[in-house]
């Protein structure tokens, strides 16, 4: 096979270079494509960044991917030369433990990152296990479609495993990435809407994205004002917010849940939760099978994110525009090798 020409992190928050690597003999299970789209995720910045745990470099990012299936190993299965397929947190797993059995490959204590011990999608070429690489449908937009890989399925995924019904009040704080993402989903589920953000300005953009309605992520005032109108808040962001106030506008039997990465610890009085028997919980990304479940969901309704795209060559002014907050909201990087 001949060399994938990439960009790759030599040092941590270093500028992105050229690189070439050998990806060796195609797996037997594996599916080669050319890269047509890629996004920018934070998750990206935060692995060239180191912010999570010491990356090993050269690191080549990029979990976003929308490309055309180019070769398949002798027992890929389901996927055909010419099919465009998109890949996004996962690369694969192990196919036999209980997790994979019952459909939570995401689980797997094996699952391969797409960019953790291994290149991704920042390159021309990107290989990942048949069962991975998940069909786009015909009626989503491929040069748009790449954060849904990520962005949409992480918000997607609480709404399945916690069986919110178009009946519940949803919040999501956060109007960003993953946020505006949430809110069209939401919107589309059935939903009334409530948009929590810290800036003034993206108040009319989150009522434009679908909101019913918004309030401040940081004014005491308007939280308090907003208690037990929730069945479900769905936190998007990274940031430390006032976590007992957030919890305070959960109705009784309702629940916060996690997708964004807060990296500092978050402090929790536990009475908040208790004394209405509300809840706490987490996801990650979904599994192959909920990645396509969301992609019919997103053709369907014609959700799409809000992408500004560059040249895959312009990769580092592509991350700069992400790393200073102007995006507007998610970032694709378009092949041009």
């Amino acid at each position: 096979m001949s060399q994938i020409h990439a960009w790759a992190a030599t040092t941590a928050g270093g500028p992105l270079q050229p690189f070439d690597y050998d990806p060796g003999p195609l797996g037997e299970e594996e599916v080669e494509i050319r890269v047509e789209h890629c996004g920018i995720c934070h998750s990206d910045l935060a692995m060239v960044d180191s912010e999570w745990f010491p990356a090993s470099y050269p690191l080549v990012p990029g979990h976003e991917v929308v490309g055309i299936v180019t070769a398949l190993g002798p027992r890929a299965k389901g996927r055909s030369i010419g099919q465009r397929v998109g890949i996004g947190w996962h690369t694969g797993s192990c196919s036999h433990c209980q997790f994979c059995l019952g459909g939570e490959q995401n689980l797997c204590g094996q699952r391969q990152p797409t960019i953790i011990g291994r290149h991704g999608g920042f390159a021309d070429r990107l290989r990942a296990h048949w069962s991975w690489a998940v069909p786009i449908p015909a009626a989503l937009d491929p040069a748009a479609a790449g954060p849904l890989m990520c962005g949409g399925g992480t918000v997607f995924l609480p709404f399945v495993i916690h069986s919110i019904k178009p009946t519940d009040r949803v919040g999501v704080v956060g109007i960003g990435g993953l946020g505006h993402l949430a809110v069209k989903f939401a919107r589309a589920w059935g939903c009334e809407v409530t948009a929590f953000t810290s800036s003034p300005s993206k108040r009319e953009e989150a009522l434009a994205l679908g909101a019913h309605k918004t309030v401040s992520s940081v004014d005491l005032k308007e939280l308090k004002a907003a208690a037990g109108s929730l069945d479900f808040l769905l936190i998007t962001v990274g940031a430390s917010l006032e976590w007992d106030a957030l919890i305070g506008t959960l109705a009784p039997k309702g629940r916060m849940h996690m997708v964004g990465v807060v990296t500092d610890k978050m402090a929790i009085k536990s009475g908040g939760l208790l004394s209405w028997q509300r809840s706490l919980s987490a996801s990650p990304t979904p599994p192959p099978a909920l990645l396509a479940r969301m992609l019919d969901f997103a053709a369907r309704h014609q959700i799409l994110p809000h992408v500004e795209r560059f040249a895959m060559s312009r990769v580092n002014e592509a991350i700069e525009h992400l790393r200073s907050g102007k995006a507007r909201y998610r970032v694709v990087l378009d092949a041009d090798a």
